[in-house]
């Protein structure tokens, strides 16, 4: 029967598009979740008060989720109903993202540190003097006993470990996702379909963490207590370092979106038979896989029904199915260069916000638009177009690996690129020049006294910055020895700033406004080159996701399928998702310059980076692990040629025997079953 008439045969609505496509929305809702946690990473941070490192480690809590179960899941669950637990992987990402959001509910109202406090007015005349000369001001350096009692009993000191169990609780649910998706897709599906497949269901998800990300600049936007406190009285606004979205309204959304994503899974079969396949060809292909060969007599004494599989069974078959899954070199090879790879893939993606607002003077808001709205398109078209080509010119498994090499090496040349795109730092006197205007980067922080503000006795923990008629950027009104403020709230301007007056640089007047001053307009040129370059980088590196799903399915025994894939994610997801986030965020805290304070006097999040110091720190580390990933991808390619030849000889010597075997036309069945398991004991063997 052609393949045309199979298809015709093959209804429109069949049981494997209807998986298709829910496998299309639950990987749309996993990455929809996924995109808006990387989105909310910096307004947790700034909630919780915790440094980079420590969010790094919150955010690597998905990765320990999946660690925890996938080996099992992967096995075990590949004997049993495939689709039931992908709908019960979904129940348990909904709750992981309710539970994600639940330390909002128990949280006090967010006090943002300020001194504005001290001297706002009421009636918008002239207030109390900012530059405080008896001193009172310098009580804030001590907290007091009320104030000691409140930040004991603050929920951010320790309920960010409901964050990290949701966040944990994501991973264990998405663990039989991939796996047991796949595997159940690949199996069920023509071959030369499968690439086409898995192109689709990743373009799809890829969709997840652009709407992940616009949610997120959404909710940067809303102020964390929105409908609680008056936003009048609110004296920074989304722009500011100090500002907190609305982070847990996206994780109640999302949570729904997976509720519903999980709910086809219920309904699906156990198995289907294979795509374009007739009930005949189904029984004799079974036939084929067993190596039966049939017989004469028909009176055989082979049982009519297969013994059951037991859990026992299954269990003592695990550690030999293991040992020859680790026994195959290119599988394990491929391991290695993918989780080197994802280290720098995660590492990046964690806190490319953060280095957008800290290298190019972004809002946090507008960094994560950005990023969902022109890089991730990029990507979902790159993954078309690596599915494309192999569809297109049906490339075996060499031609994949030139395609994942050429686009990645592409790839990375757009990020060497990005390192001379740079800006200068933020120009605040005393951290990253001299109050005299001398370019100079200090991490000390008495370099924040100089003799204009030397009689003010002010604060130097808080970070409260103004910005000056000369373009500068004051740590606080006090420190740039303002005399007077008029307004009150997010209007309030400071007069009369000594440090202002004795600055080179010109200046209109000695007042000073809310906030930091903007970048200069040539920062904001090369931020659009930024972008440009990394939406090429993104395409490039897109392309070549789908050719190395490819390379992986092919390169292991099709009985092992799913335990590859399981081992696979949790190897890649273990080495590749849980350290990158913790040591990237070590190395971009040596680089902050002022440190927030919390409400008992501790160190909070970091407030402003030495600008050339995080791009040192951030880039170097990326282009150190993408460039041991080559090296792997070299070894790789060399192990392929060399077992694509063997298998080319292999078949040349075999053919001839093959043609002049004598066997007659009434065993035709029976010798192409005996071909057929020869070859997949030879396949097994190569492997």
């Amino acid at each position: 029967m052609s393949v045309e008439k199979k298809m015709a045969q093959e209804p429109c609505c069949s049981k494997l598009k209807m998986f298709l496509a829910a496998m299309c929305f639950v990987y749309f809702a996993k990455a929809f979740q996924g995109g808006y946690m990387k989105s909310s990473i910096t307004q947790i941070e700034r909630r919780f008060d915790i440094p980079s490192s420590l969010i790094g480690f919150i955010d690597g809590s998905f990765e320990i989720g999946n660690l925890l179960v996938i080996a099992f899941v992967s096995y075990f669950g590949a004997k049993l109903h495939r689709p039931r637990l992908i709908g019960a992987g979904c129940l348990i990402m909904a709750m992981g993202s309710f539970i994600t959001a639940a330390p909002h509910f128990f949280q006090g109202l967010y006090k943002y540190e300020t001194t504005v406090s001290h001297f706002s007015a009421s009636n918008g005349t002239e207030s109390i003097l900012p530059c405080l000369t008896n001193g009172s001001l310098a009580q804030d350096e001590i907290p007091t006993v009320e104030i000691q009692a409140e930040c004991e009993k603050a929920a951010s000191s320790s309920l960010w470990l409901y964050v990290f169990l949701g966040n944990m609780l994501r991973g264990v649910g998405e663990t039989p996702v991939m796996p047991l998706g796949l595997s159940y897709l690949d199996d069920f599906s023509r071959e030369e379909n499968t690439a086409l497949y898995m192109a689709l269901i990743q373009t799809v998800g890829i969709m997840g963490p652009m709407f992940g990300f616009m949610l997120g600049s959404f909710c940067a936007k809303l102020y964390v207590d929105i409908g609680a406190v008056d936003l009048d009285t609110i004296s920074i606004n989304h722009k500011d370092s100090r500002w907190v979205g609305a982070w847990w309204l996206g994780f109640l959304l999302t949570g729904g979106v997976m509720l519903l994503a999980g709910i086809p899974f219920w309904f699906l079969p156990k198995s289907l038979p294979k795509q374009g396949e007739t009930e005949s060809e189904k029984k004799f292909n079974e036939g084929e896989q067993d190596c039966f060969i049939p017989d004469n007599n028909k009176h055989s004494n082979a049982p009519d029904k297969p013994a059951p599989v037991t859990m026992a069974a299954l269990a003592k078959d695990f550690l030999p199915s293991l040992k020859k899954l680790f026994s195959n070199q290119i599988y394990l090879l491929l391991v290695c260069t993918a989780f080197v790879q994802v280290n720098g893939f995660i590492g990046m993606i964690t806190f490319k916000p953060k280095f957008m607002e800290q290298i190019y003077g972004q809002s946090a808001s507008k960094a994560i638009f950005f990023i969902g709205i022109m890089n991730l398109p990029a990507v979902a078209l790159g993954i078309v177009t690596g599915g494309f080509i192999m569809k297109k010119f049906k490339l075996n498994v060499l031609g994949a690996t030139k395609i994942c090499i050429g686009t990645s090496l592409l790839a990375f040349f757009t990020m060497l690129i990005q390192y001379f795109l740079q800006c200068d730092n933020t120009q605040v006197p005393g951290l990253t020049l001299s109050y005299q205007g001398v370019p100079q980067v200090s991490y000390q922080q008495n370099t924040l006294i100089s003799p204009c503000n030397m009689g003010c006795s002010c604060s130097l923990k808080h970070w409260d910055p103004i910005c000056a008629s000369n373009g500068l950027t004051y740590a606080s009104p006090c420190l740039a020895g303002c005399q007077s403020s008029t307004g009150d709230g997010k209007n309030m301007v400071f007069h009369n700033c000594t440090c202002v007056g004795d600055s080179p640089f010109p200046y209109a007047n000695m007042s000073a406004v809310l906030g930091q001053c903007p970048r200069k307009s040539d920062c904001d040129y090369m931020f659009k080159v930024y972008m440009a370059v990394t939406v090429i980088g993104a395409f490039l590196s897109a392309c070549g996701a789908t050719p190395g799903y490819i390379i992986l399915l092919r390169s292991i025994n099709p009985e092992l399928k799913s335990l590859a894939l399981g081992i696979y994610t949790l190897i890649v997801r273990t080495l590749g998702g849980i350290p990158p986030p913790v040591y990237f965020g070590a190395f971009i805290d040596r680089t902050c310059l002022k440190w927030g304070t919390k409400q008992c006097g501790g160190r909070g999040a970091c407030r402003i980076y030495d600008s050339g110091a995080f791009r040192n720190a951030f880039l170097g580390l990326i282009y150190g692990l993408y460039s041991l990933s080559y090296i792997l991808w070299g070894v790789v390619y060399i192990r392929l040629s060399h077992r694509e030849k063997k298998l080319a000889l292999k078949n040349q010597l075999k053919a001839p025997e093959q043609d002049g075997n004598g066997v007659s036309a009434g065993n035709g069945n029976a010798s192409s079953a005996i071909v057929k398991c020869g070859e997949n004991a030879d396949q097994e063997t190569t492997i």
